[in-house]
């Protein structure tokens, strides 16, 4: 949630992001909003305050003479007009804080303006694409890929984008997910192993709510939701809590498996690997200092691509326009990987930085030792990494003429072998 006194105080600034982000909330109707809810603040403080000197006349005097009953009649007549107006209060409380729900994050200085996926900025790129096997082809194309990758048994048992992994399929998965917390391991995050269920508070909290309500999947009776991203649960983690500041930055990585509906997919875009409605996901997250968290983006960004450099896949950077960041994300890069079979560019990867957005939404805080306040944290996150598209570029790009796969060296002692097989 942004922070109330800069729309306040700024309106102009709130619209510009809005019209920045392609985003329909309307301002005016919140700024109203916000002041009816304001000004009935300021009325029953009113009259609370005239509760209260009644209250404080009417212990002055005697009881049972005609000034004691005429001040009992008007404390009654005050204490109904208090709770009238309080319901009434309470329930502009509720809608302001609805409203409040809908209104974006502003982008930072730095991101590009641009409208379209096509107006991002490629910030960096590492590899060669034309190094990789001259054998590859897409990866639902190479002979025997339903044998360790059987999209038809998962749609029955389940439905289309829930696949079963067999034999080295399920081994490459695992050996995967084991080297990406290995590596989140290396770079000072500690390990979580959060539920994969969270409550509506917590999907709110982090702007999945009410912002992505079709895309999560839902329990019937319970409300709970699956897990879009490890992001929810461990956003979570510090919620309603203030930390010191000396703890700052706190890093945490998890896994989990991740559900999406992913609606509205079609065509080349969701072939194979390429958008599944359950997958696997390392993710990374960081709880920093405001003064610091721009450089803790840049670092976290790069503990994902030194991951793909390890993996040997080409790759590029990039630093996404206003019109292609997400509702709570201040800056975002994406980082994709070339699938050589299919030659073209796969996402892999989403490095945010949320400055105090999700914080003010959870109430994480830290206490500021020069002041002994509470502040509110900046939140940062990204994947390293998706499980499914990094498995089809390494499916494709290391394709050898014998039909088998090679594995990268730093795989190995995870997956057992040097080549995946689909014998």
């Amino acid at each position: 949630m942004i922070d109330p006194k800069l729309l306040r105080e700024s309106p102009d600034i709130v619209r510009d992001a809005i019209l920045k982000k392609s985003n329909d909330c309307d301002i005016d109707a919140v700024l109203a909003l916000d002041a009816e809810w304001r000004s009935a603040l300021v009325n029953v403080e009113k009259l609370r305050a005239a509760q209260k000197a009644a209250n404080t006349d009417m212990a002055k005097l005697p009881k049972g003479t005609p000034e004691f009953i005429a001040k009992v009649a008007e404390m009654k007549a005050v204490s109904a007009q208090v709770k009238d107006e309080d319901t009434k209060l309470k329930e502009l409380e509720t809608k302001w804080a609805a409203a409040m729900l809908t209104i974006p994050n502003i982008p930072h200085s730095s991101v590009p303006v641009g409208r379209t996926p096509e107006e991002n900025v490629v910030y960096a790129t590492n590899g060669d694409v034309a190094a990789v096997s001259p054998c590859a082809k897409a990866h639902w194309e190479i002979p025997g890929f339903d044998k360790v990758i059987d999209f038809g048994r998962g749609a029955k048992v389940t439905g289309a984008g829930f696949p079963f992994y067999v034999g080295d399929g399920a081994r490459f998965v695992r050996a995967l997910l084991q080297f990406f917390l290995s590596e989140g391991a290396a770079n000072g995050y500690t390990e979580v192993a959060p539920p994969i269920f969270v409550n509506a508070a917590s999907a709110t909290a982090v702007g999945q709510l009410p912002d992505k309500e079709g895309m999560m999947y839902e329990t019937v009776g319970d409300k709970f939701y699956a897990v879009p991203t490890a992001e929810t649960p461990l956003t979570n983690f510090f919620r309603d809590e203030i930390v010191e500041e000396e703890q700052l930055p706190i890093y945490r990585c998890a896994y989990t498996p991740c559900f999406r509906r992913e609606a509205g997919s079609y065509g080349k875009d969701v072939r194979g690997l390429n958008r599944l409605h359950q997958f696997d996901k390392v993710e990374l997250l960081k709880w920093v200092h405001p003064s610091t968290s721009y450089d803790e983006l840049d670092k976290l960004r790069l503990n994902a691509e030194v991951i793909l450099q390890k993996l040997g896949l080409p790759y590029r950077v990039l630093l996404m326009c206003t019109g292609d960041l997400g509702f709570s994300q201040s800056k975002k890069y994406d980082l994709e990987v070339w699938a050589g079979g299919q030659k073209r560019w796969l996402e892999v990867s989403s490095c945010s930085n949320f400055e105090s957005f999700q914080a003010r939404r959870a109430q994480i805080r830290f206490r500021a030792k020069a002041t002994g306040k509470p502040e509110l944290v900046h939140t940062i996150n990204g994947s390293a990494l998706a499980v499914p598209r990094v498995l089809a570029a390494l499916l494709e790009n290391n394709l050898e003429a014998d039909g088998r796969v090679r594995i990268p060296e730093v795989l190995v002692p995870w997956f057992g072998k040097s080549h995946l097989s689909f014998a």
